[in-house]
């Protein structure tokens, strides 16, 4: 079930990014020209036009993303930690196994301020949860893990402190393997690091899945200052940002009708 939940949850992401229905669109205008119907081609054309326009010229993933980014306070106060989640999603696991040495991409201060919240409070568990995400290609799960431990190792983070949940798929494994893993008991103060723009979900569900006091550590901001227009014709920029907040908000939605 949960296999079939993962698979569900990849193939139909793709339906929240704002490309599918650009290339749905243009699809539609060259069935028109073909066909001889003017009217829906132009109105296909029209809707992208306009559509890529909007995205280019204004930060509407600014907009999008700020609501998600605000829901959880930037670097609460902790007075004591006991273990330190970070979720996995920063790792270029191709890029990895070509060249060696640490290959993240721009998630990666999830993995930075891990170890920094590691050397800050050295009693606590330091933990990386993540294998592979990808449909339909056989790899390594474990490559991620190995990859982000030897890291911190070499930040000087004891091997001792850090352990691996090397299987999860999504962030509904990431808190029920993580838990299983490590077994929290009452009382006791975990935090967990992830984007701020996926805190949310996140947050929400390690809490269904039992995990108690768990402290939201956001990172890895994406959205800017809205007064500044930094937005203004960065279709590449926009169109990524966008991207980012409907999957999330499409993920929160699936997640919370199917109980995750």
């Amino acid at each position: 079930m949960e296999t079939l939940f993962f698979i569900a949850s990849k193939t139909l992401g793709m339906v929240s990014r704002v490309e599918t229905w650009a290339l749905l669109l243009m699809a539609l205008a060259i069935l028109g020209l073909w066909r001889g119907r003017t009217r829906l081609a132009g109105i296909s054309l029209t809707l992208l036009f306009t559509g890529t326009l909007a995205i280019t010229l204004l930060p509407l993933g600014d907009l999008l993303l700020k609501p998600l980014e605000s829901a959880f306070p930037a670097q609460p106060n902790l007075t004591r930690v006991d273990g330190i989640i970070v979720l996995g999603g920063a790792e270029q696991t191709a890029a990895y196994r070509d060249w060696g040495g640490p290959q993240f991409n721009e998630a990666g201060e999830r993995l930075v301020e891990g170890a920094m919240l590691a050397v800050r409070f050295p009693e606590a568990r330091l933990i990386f949860t993540g294998g592979s995400a990808t449909v339909g290609r056989t790899e390594d799960t474990t490559d991620p893990s190995v990859m982000v431990r030897d890291m911190w190792i070499a930040l000087g983070i004891a091997p001792d402190r850090i352990l691996l949940e090397q299987n999860s798929r999504n962030t509904t494994e990431n808190a029920s393997l993580t838990r299983d893993l490590v077994q929290p008991k009452p009382g006791e103060t975990w935090v967990l690091v992830t984007s701020a723009f996926h805190m949310p979900r996140a947050h929400e569900t390690f809490v269904r899945q039992g995990w108690e006091g768990i402290v939201a550590w956001p990172v890895d901001f994406r959205s800017g200052d809205l007064a500044g227009m930094r937005g203004i014709w960065r279709l590449d920029r926009n169109l990524l940002g966008v991207n980012l907040a409907l999957k999330e908000y499409f993920g929160s939605l699936v997640y919370r009708i199917t109980g995750k």
